[in-house]
């Protein structure tokens, strides 16, 4: 069983910037892959980013390209997700994902353990 928790979400004005981590436990973590995707109200879940455990190798997607970052501290089974320039429609909730499949990308369905999720609010 594996648990993942998210923090670091908060309330910060366009252009500004947040970090998100999201720590995982458990002794049957091993993932092949570990993304972010957010949810913003009254919308579908989407995917933001992703990155390979082993690796490294990140994937984002365009709308938030060139200005996040995402990365991981195997050591500490962490995952990070840096946010820059942010803008009102980053606006959500952000949760972390960890994936068991060796191609999981962009598909919410590829993934197998999820967190309980944080709130970013970007205001304008």
């Amino acid at each position: 069983q594996v648990q993942l928790v998210e923090s670091g979400g908060g309330l910060v004005q366009a252009g500004g910037s947040l970090d998100l981590s999201c720590a995982a436990s458990g002794r049957t973590f091993s993932p092949y892959t570990m993304g972010w995707f957010r949810q913003a109200p009254g919308k579908e879940r989407e995917f933001v980013a992703r990155i390979r455990w082993t690796s490294g190798t990140q994937y984002y997607a365009d709308s938030v390209e060139g200005r996040f970052t995402i990365s991981r501290d195997n050591a500490k089974k962490t995952v990070y997700l840096q946010m820059n320039s942010l803008k009102p429609e980053d606006t959500g909730v952000y949760y972390c994902a960890a994936s068991g499949r060796l191609a999981a990308s962009t598909d919410e369905y590829e993934y197998d353990s999820w967190g309980q999720g944080t709130q970013v609010t970007v205001s304008s």
